[in-house]
């Protein structure tokens, strides 16, 4: 059973909490004494922990950092405060998901799972490669030949998903989810800028026609 600390100060946010987990399969882990939590964590290996913000001592974006640093299981933020400023701190600093509160329960079981399923995926291959095309996930670096440049972080993450489907039509919705799975909040607007520029890099190293627009379908390399 997959274990999931909860890290709340609200007994009764805790309790439903745990008993929503439990009823679902897991295996909650309750912290109730606020002290020294990413030892706690460290001793318990939790798969994921859902994480408040205002808490006494440490708030919940310093937790995050000291959590990262301590344990590799994911973060989930659940917290009243609803501020879009507090979202962007918060997966700035390793939060791999942002729930207010109230919060829906189906809503909150589904997130809990995508992000279990995004976690308990194996590391993607640093190599990927697709006809001439040679692109490294680690180094940001698309090459042709002896020809080679640097992508931008969201030009890389299009690239990949372009050549994990080679050959297929990838639509602008499942790039822009895509996107969105890897913490990378783009609009249909900024898609478009982004593949623009793209092209520009893959036309340096020689592929200018790398990737096809198919009209009303999507891009297919």
């Amino acid at each position: 059973m997959q274990k999931i600390m909860i890290v709340e100060d609200d007994p009764a946010i805790r309790e439903e909490l745990a008993l929503l987990l439990e009823n679902e399969g897991y295996t909650p882990l309750v912290i109730s004494e606020f002290i020294d939590i990413p030892a706690q964590a460290a001793l318990e290996r939790p798969d994921l922990i859902l994480l408040d913000i205002g808490l006494p001592g440490k708030d919940g974006f310093s937790l995050c950092a000291a959590l990262r640093k301590a344990i590799p299981a994911p973060v989930v933020f659940v917290t009243s405060r609803d501020a879009g400023a507090d979202e962007v701190r918060a997966l700035s600093l390793g939060g791999d998901d942002y729930i207010t509160k109230p919060y829906s329960v189906p809503v909150l079981l589904a997130r809990i799972k995508a992000v279990l399923r995004r976690s308990g995926e194996p590391e993607q291959a640093d190599l990927l490669e697709a006809g001439e095309l040679r692109l490294s996930l680690t180094k940001g670096v698309v090459s042709s030949g002896r020809k080679a440049v640097e992508l931008s972080r969201n030009e890389l993450q299009i690239l990949a998903c372009l050549m994990v489907h080679t050959g297929q039509i990838v639509s602008r919705a499942d790039l822009i989810d895509a996107l969105w799975d890897s913490q990378i909040y783009i609009d249909d607007n900024t898609l478009s800028v982004n593949m623009t520029r793209l092209r520009g890099k893959l036309a340096q190293i020689g592929l200018p026609d790398a990737i096809k627009t198919r009209r009303g379908m999507g891009y297919q390399l």
